[in-house]
């Protein structure tokens, strides 16, 4: 079997399992337009879609499109507009508070929530999205009598979430000023970790503090995360999780995350992530797979799953080179026999130079490579934590040039080919291909 028939294989069995993801109502922040798959999500799938909201409350540095944040800007402004022709319902209201907050602009929010609560006293979704505007303004004192209306609101299926997102923030208003620089991860589980200065061995939670964690621990902290993804403690939180339930590559991320992105300066994080990723890399030195495997049961891939407005794309020009950006492809739907079906964004994009970044992914054991695999976010062990079908390219470099593998961002710019025929074989390649540096 050759390297690319095994990969094709791989991603076939890819495509029939993470292809349906079952949908998920969320609470706490409330936008009708987000639709969320059943969580726990896969870490590496979360941290990808985690990064992604965040990244929607900020313009782009590079300048490349990002279609989450413009698809909240333009529901902004079409709810902006229609305010000024009518009153908003009680729920275009709830919705228009929301895209504020995912934007970045919780003042913004505040002021269109905080009116419609006295308007509107038994609406939930109004009462748990100003909760969530007044925390991010920094008002944890009206944060926490707001979210409490939210949890008296709440339907039975959310009150367990909204009440984890009030405890939340009575534990950050107890600590005061320190919970603008945090030593420690929150006390959401009422669970004592063990201490990094000990150099625990990774993946241990003694038996007594496991056996105190609610078995739905991860898809609460996950929920809080999606709610408040600039909430750098969350994701600690998360990680901290991970390596006790026995996954601490996934541990190892998410610290690397707190670190790397988030810039806390916590000397006992900072003394974890030195202990997760060093064993975290022990573990990829070790012959075999299954010790890679991470122990949560997850029951998505991503957990973010709503589609995009391909209309707020930029126009299409034949002549230069087109970005491409990664939800366009993620926007590929595989039925269950494993056909494809593209955005109509991406089919005009089909034959036409196109860029885009992402990190490099060897299909074979050689110094230089004539071609590879390009991810949107790079992987641990590729056989243990295969992408998404949508979230990699084939990338086939021009005639005679070769490649030695980077580890960082790069940048690729080259001819896009869908595949509409092939099961065996990859969704996206870029032909004559040229590595550039990331901007």
């Amino acid at each position: 079997m050759t390297t690319n028939s095994f990969y094709g294989r791989t991603l076939t069995i890819a495509l029939v399992t993470l292809a349906f993801p079952t949908p998920h109502a969320s609470a706490g922040l409330h936008y009708s337009g987000e639709v969320f798959a059943e969580l726990p999500s896969r870490p590496s799938g979360f941290l990808t879609d985690h990064r992604a909201l965040r990244a929607a409350g900020y313009e782009r540095p590079d300048g490349l499109p990002s279609p989450l944040r413009d698809d909240y800007v333009a529901a902004s402004a079409r709810l902006e507009k229609l305010a000024k022709a009518r009153a908003l319902t009680a729920d275009e209201i709830a919705d228009l508070g929301a895209v504020h907050v995912r934007l970045g602009k919780p003042d913004k929010a505040l002021n269109v929530l905080a009116p419609a609560v006295r308007r509107f006293p038994e609406h939930f979704r109004i009462a748990a999205n100003l909760g969530t505007a007044f925390q991010l303004s920094g008002d944890l004192e009206r944060a926490a009598t707001q979210l409490e209306e939210a949890v008296r609101l709440s339907p039975a299926k959310f009150k367990p979430f909204e009440q984890s997102h009030l405890k939340l923030v009575t534990l950050r208003l107890k600590e005061g000023k320190a919970a603008n620089q945090p030593a420690t991860v929150d006390n959401l589980f009422g669970v004592k970790y063990v201490g990094a200065s000990g150099a625990p061995e990774a993946g241990t939670l003694a038996e007594a503090e496991r056996k105190k964690l609610p078995a739905d621990a991860i898809i609460t902290v996950q929920q809080l995360a999606l709610w408040l993804p600039a909430d750098a403690r969350l994701l600690w939180q998360l990680g901290e999780l991970c390596n006790a339930l026995g996954d601490v590559r996934s541990a190892a991320a998410a610290l690397d995350g707190c670190v790397t992105e988030f810039a806390l300066g916590s000397p006992d994080l900072r003394k974890r992530r030195l202990i997760y990723r060093a064993a975290a890399d022990e573990l990829a030195k070790k012959p075999g797979h299954e010790q890679h495997r991470g122990a949560i049961k997850t029951k998505s891939s991503r957990p973010l799953i709503k589609a995009f407005d391909e209309s707020l794309l930029p126009a299409i020009e034949n002549d230069k080179v087109n970005a491409l950006p990664w939800p366009v492809l993620g926007a590929t739907s595989i039925n269950a026999k494993g056909q494809a079906s593209f955005a109509k964004y991406l089919e005009q994009l089909d034959g036409k130079t196109v860029t885009l970044t992402g990190f490099m992914q060897p299909v074979k054991d050689e110094l230089a490579a004539t071609g590879f695999l390009l991810l949107e976010y790079p992987v641990g062990c590729w056989f243990c934590e295969v992408p998404d079908p949508t979230g990699l390219l084939n990338v086939e470099l021009k005639a005679g040039k070769t490649a030695e593998f980077r580890k960082g961002l790069i940048k690729i710019t080259g001819t896009l080919v869908l595949n509409r025929t092939d099961p065996e074989s990859y969704l996206f390649s870029l032909k004559d291909a040229k590595i550039g540096e990331a901007d």
